[in-house]
């Protein structure tokens, strides 16, 4: 029985009608939030409680875009000056420089935006996801092919965890064109990719430095490092530098890849590659070379000629085609389609796709919207997502393989001038096994995944 019913025999009181009439009332007002709180209203209860791990550099720009529509609650960070600004920003979140003792003392933390130098990105996207939380990944995914099917993994085991990898070109309405355009058959067939990139804008191609320098008071070196082998500290290393370097990032290839390898590899529907190869300037093993070129060969669909993709950075560029005319190729990086029809470039994040030549795209009738547009930031689609509206457009289950692809490409520098055959199925390079220990990497105790 309920407390607003009452026996026939039971007259209501007074104050059993001004306590009926109070719990009538509540009920009444379960509506919806943004109906009681007018147009635009997002009620508390309504926002995602999100925690930024490394809000120094691109961390700051993911917060910034969730802040209108969801709660800052926690914000870690190895280095209190780098981080400083953003800390002010958001005084009510608490402050941590230790994720492990931020998930482990705060409990309200619905989702994590995870920004920090590329390799520590799988040992906490594995931490977060294994309770349950959500969890936005700036790119790449990880540092190693390893790291990558771990975190595939799990999410496909952890169906409720949101994931998102922060590819925010994927979101774009550009990009979906491009996916139509190419299903529409408006090149034909493709059978060459070429992708190109101004990176690296950081320094690679370094000697570890000799001496050592003292850290600043404001930076855990320690939590910096993580899992990576211990070296003295060094301002050659961080802030930013870091991506040039072996042990903390990825390159030019695992920065800009994701950004660039992103549209073919959605667009042609590719699987990791059957191959790759790479060539690059002088590779020291510590720093990333300053320029190199990867060629990958993927397995078509009719299982006949592979289709191939090839990767520029450090200032190579690819053939000029004919149809650029006077035209110079943009040196900032775009993507080139050859296709049996026709040609389709665009630029970076998968802006401005058109058809080659000029005179095709003129001509060329658009086929109807078959891809739904996103309509919403790259990091407001995955926070939609956790609350359970709509999905998340490039969650670890698609972004996984693609890094997958990205980073076979520096494991390739290891031994170049070699077509390397990858089976994707056992991982592993089946005619140089000496590379498969570069697709796992050893973690210092105390931050194993």
């Amino acid at each position: 029985m309920s407390n607003l019913e009452n026996k026939a025999d039971q007259p209501l009181s007074r104050r059993g009608f001004v306590k009926a009439s109070s719990l009538a009332l509540a009920g009444v007002t379960i509506l919806p939030r943004h109906v009681l709180g007018g147009k635009g209203f997002i009620a508390p209860s309504d926002k995602l409680n999100v925690a930024g791990v490394g809000i120094g550099g691109m961390g700051k720009s993911n917060l910034n875009a969730l802040a209108p529509t969801e709660n800052i609650v926690a914000l870690c960070d190895v280095d209190e000056k780098y981080a400083g600004p953003v800390f002010e920003k958001y005084p009510n979140a608490k402050r941590y420089k230790d994720y492990r003792k931020m998930l482990e003392a705060q409990k309200d933390i619905d989702g994590l935006v995870i920004a920090t130098p590329d390799h520590l990105h799988g040992v906490i996207a594995s931490a977060a996801m294994k309770l349950g939380k959500h969890v936005y990944v700036q790119k790449p995914l990880t540092v190693t092919v390893w790291e990558s099917r771990e975190l595939a993994r799990l999410a496909k085991e952890n169906p409720k965890v949101v994931t998102q990898m922060g590819n925010q070109g994927h979101s774009n309405d550009d990009a979906r064109l491009i996916n139509e355009w190419i299903a529409d058959g408006a090149i034909g067939k493709v059978q060459e990719v070429h992708v190109w990139t101004n990176r690296p804008i950081w320094p690679q191609g370094m000697d570890v430095p000799k001496v050592a320098e003292d850290a600043p008071s404001t930076l855990d070196w320690e939590l910096f490092l993580g899992p990576a082998p211990h070296r003295p500290y060094h301002s050659a290393y961080t802030p930013f530098k870091w991506r040039g370097w072996v042990d903390y990032g990825a390159g030019a290839l695992g920065d800009m890849g994701a950004h660039l390898v992103d549209h073919p590899y959605w667009a042609l529907g590719l699987n990791p590659p059957i191959s790759v190869e790479a060539s690059s300037t002088p590779f020291n093993k510590q720093s990333y070379p300053m320029a190199s070129m990867v060629t990958y060969e993927f397995e078509s669909k009719d299982k006949k000629k592979p289709l191939v993709m090839t990767w520029y950075d450090g200032g190579i560029l690819p053939p000029k085609p004919l149809e650029f005319g006077d035209e110079p190729v943009p040196k900032s990086g775009g993507v080139l389609y050859i296709g049996t029809k026709g040609k389709l470039f665009h630029e970076t994040y998968g802006s401005k796709p058109r058809l080659l030549p000029k005179e095709k795209m003129d001509s060329y009738k658009r086929p109807a919207q078959t891809i739904p547009r996103v309509g919403m930031s790259h990091e407001r689609n995955w926070a939609e997502a956790c609350k359970g509206n709509g999905k998340a457009v490039s969650p670890f289950e698609y972004a996984g393989p693609l890094c997958e692809t990205m980073l076979l490409g520096i494991v390739a520098l290891y031994k170049q001038g070699t077509k390397l055959n990858w089976d994707t199925k056992t991982m592993q390079f089946t005619n140089a096994p000496e590379l498969n220990p570069y697709l796992k990497r050893d973690y210092r105790q105390g931050w194993a995944m």
